[in-house]
C-alpha cells in the first residue's frame, strides 16, 4: 500500500510540475520579452526586472493556486505565504544580476534569462512546500 501511495505522489508533482512549467514557460516568455523591451527603451535592467517581477508574481498567483496546485486551504494566508516566496525569488533575482552583470560584466539579457530559469526552479520547491502545501 505505501508503494503505491508513494507512485500516486510522485505522479501527483509531475503533473505539479509539468503545468507549473506550461504556466511558467507561457508567461516567462511574455514577461522576458517586455523586459527586453523596455530595457532597450531604456530602463536600467534592475529596475526593468522589478518591474516586470510584480506583474508576473501577480498574474501566477491565481495560475498557480487554482491549476498547478489546486489549492482549496485559505486565500489570504497562501497569498501572504505567495508574496514571501516572490519577495525571497526577486532578491535572488536581483543577486543575480547585481553578481554577474554589476560586479562580473556579463551581459543582461543572457544572465536574466538565465535567472529565470534558476527562480523558477526556487519557485517551484516553495510554492510545493511552504506556499500551496496540502494540509494531512
Amino acid at each position: 500500500m505505501l508503494e503505491s501511495s508513494g507512485n500516486a505522489q510522485i505522479g501527483k508533482s509531475m503533473r505539479q510540475l509539468l503545468r507549473y512549467g506550461l504556466v511558467g514557460v507561457i508567461s516567462n516568455a511574455v514577461i522576458y520579452f517586455v523586459y527586453i523591451l523596455i530595457t532597450y527603451l531604456g530602463v536600467e535592467p534592475k529596475k526593468a526586472m522589478t518591474l516586470v517581477y510584480i506583474i508576473g508574481a501577480s498574474i501566477g498567483f491565481i495560475g498557480n493556486r487554482k491549476w498547478t496546485f489546486a489549492h482549496r486551504g485559505d486565500f489570504s494566508s497562501a497569498a501572504l505565504r505567495y508574496m514571501l516566496a516572490h519577495l525571497s525569488g526577486y532578491l535572488l533575482n536581483f543577486l543575480i544580476l547585481f553578481t554577474f552583470v554589476d560586479c562580473l560584466g556579463y551581459a543582461h539579457q543572457w544572465v536574466q534569462a538565465v535567472a529565470i530559469m534558476i527562480v523558477a526552479g526556487f519557485l517551484f520547491v516553495v510554492f510545493k512546500y511552504f506556499v500551496f502545501r496540502e494540509r494531512i
